[in-house]
């Protein structure tokens, strides 16, 4: 089956189009990538924390912050968006701001904890409604019976993006630890790549993606009034879509996990298992690898299987993942844990993003995407934060830490049994509830 299918997108989307969508998900990935994985998170607790005993929490807590100022921000924005037509204007906006905070993080080094602080409460605020907006044009692009391949093809190329990301920065560092500079010095050179990479590879989306919603005709003002009078409607409509409703809690709970996976992996190596800098670097470039494979190929099966089903096989390997990680004493098991945390993240967020996109009324899909972002910013407050007070309480415990973590995929399993796709779909295409069985 070739790539990019053009039996698999609706009436006048372009293959290049669908390549523009998914090459957003290639710009953004290294951010996570390299910022909130594999590099800076343990360089803020080892060098700008300079070791500290809170230094995990700390670096936890502040990514709190910045989702808990997206959970407030996002909703809105995505009614805005909808009832403006912006969705591609906005995304312009917040890729601007996250290149630009990245780049910042360059002049961190050690001690500078308010640079640090304020760089990141931004560039994950804009990195985090950008893909609220990416989300929203999946359906637009996509025929609903095809949604799991569309956005495993954009999952997909976004690892092959990290991957770009970090390797041009895993050169770097070897090059650098080689001429024997320290972290204060490849660090900083990495966050430049990073944003450098970003910018260049999203002139794609913004050269080929289209916006296809037409705006209400109304003054700026008027419109923002209209999109508050439709986002207070969402909230009281959301919660009579049953299946929607029970998508939005199972996210928050499995979403948790993989915030802390994101997030703490790098930490956890390097903190429990005595990773080196370069070590780290290439365990993060083997689970993108593995990642991809798993967006890519299981974007085909879940749309064979059921995104049900596909969701909830993704969730028994997160359960299986942490208990691998959680019995790791040595390096080796570690990077089979890696692997297959690697496998399970493309595919269950690839799984999650196609059953929002079933469930969401089509005239009103930024809104209801806003209310999908809104719950997994919930969970990427409260997985991090979880692992940061366990460890924090327990005197620097991280395998507590990690064992919290399997909790969440276990209560996901839980509230997955309750979604019923049939009906959520049903109810969506209807433009109104359908009556729970």
């Amino acid at each position: 089956m070739p790539l990019f299918d053009p039996q698999a997108l609706n009436r006048g989307v372009a293959r290049r189009e669908v390549f523009g969508w998914a090459m957003y998900d290639f710009a953004n990935s290294g951010y996570t990538t390299v910022v909130l994985t594999a590099v800076f998170n343990a360089y803020f607790v080892g060098v700008v924390a300079d070791g500290a005993d809170w230094g995990t929490l700390a670096w936890t807590l502040i990514l709190g912050l910045s989702n808990a100022l997206v959970m407030l921000a996002t909703p809105v924005l995505g009614a805005w968006a909808d009832a403006r037509a912006a969705k591609k204007l906005l995304l312009v906006a917040t890729t601007i701001g996250c290149v630009v905070a990245t780049a910042a993080l360059a002049g961190v080094g050690r001690g500078d904890l308010w640079l640090a602080v304020a760089a990141i409460v931004v560039s994950n605020f804009c990195y985090s409604i950008g893909e609220q907006l990416t989300a929203a044009f999946l359906p637009e692009l996509a025929r609903r019976e095809a949604l799991g391949r569309v956005s495993g093809w954009g999952w997909s190329l976004g690892y092959f993006g990290g991957m770009l990301t970090l390797g041009l920065s895993l050169g770097y560092v070897i090059w650098a630890q080689g001429q024997g500079l320290p972290a204060t010095h490849f660090v900083p050179v990495t966050m430049l790549i990073t944003a450098v990479v970003y910018a260049l590879a999203s002139l794609a989306t913004f050269v080929l993606l289209k916006e296809r919603a037409v705006p209400q005709p109304a003054t700026v003002s008027g419109a923002t009034a209209t999109a508050l009078q439709r986002l207070g409607h969402t909230w009281r409509e959301a919660r009579r879509y049953e299946d929607f409703r029970w998508l939005l809690a199972c996210a928050v709970f499995y979403q948790a996990g993989i915030s802390v996976v994101i997030a703490l992996a790098a930490i956890y190596a390097e903190e429990v298992l005595g990773f080196k800098q370069t070590q780290t670097m290439m365990l993060i470039f083997l689970v993108n690898i593995a990642s991809a494979a798993g967006a890519f190929a299981f974007g085909y099966g879940q749309d064979r299987i059921g995104h049900r089903k596909a969701l909830g096989l993704t969730l028994w390997g997160w359960v299986l993942m942490t208990l691998l990680a959680l019995a790791a004493t040595t390096p080796g098991p570690f990077w089979v844990a890696a692997v297959l945390a690697g496998l399970c993240m493309g595919s269950s967020q690839s799984a999650g993003r196609a059953l929002a996109g079933l469930f969401a009324p089509p005239d009103r899909l930024a809104e209801f995407y806003g209310l999908w972002i809104f719950a997994t910013r919930a969970s990427a407050i409260v997985g991090p934060i979880t692992y940061g007070v366990v460890t924090w309480l327990t005197g620097g415990n991280h395998r507590l830490g990690i064992a919290s973590t399997g909790l969440f995929f276990v209560v996901g399993l839980v509230l997955l049994r309750r979604i019923d796709v049939a009906r959520g779909q049903a109810a969506a295409l209807a433009g109104q509830p359908v009556a729970g069985k």
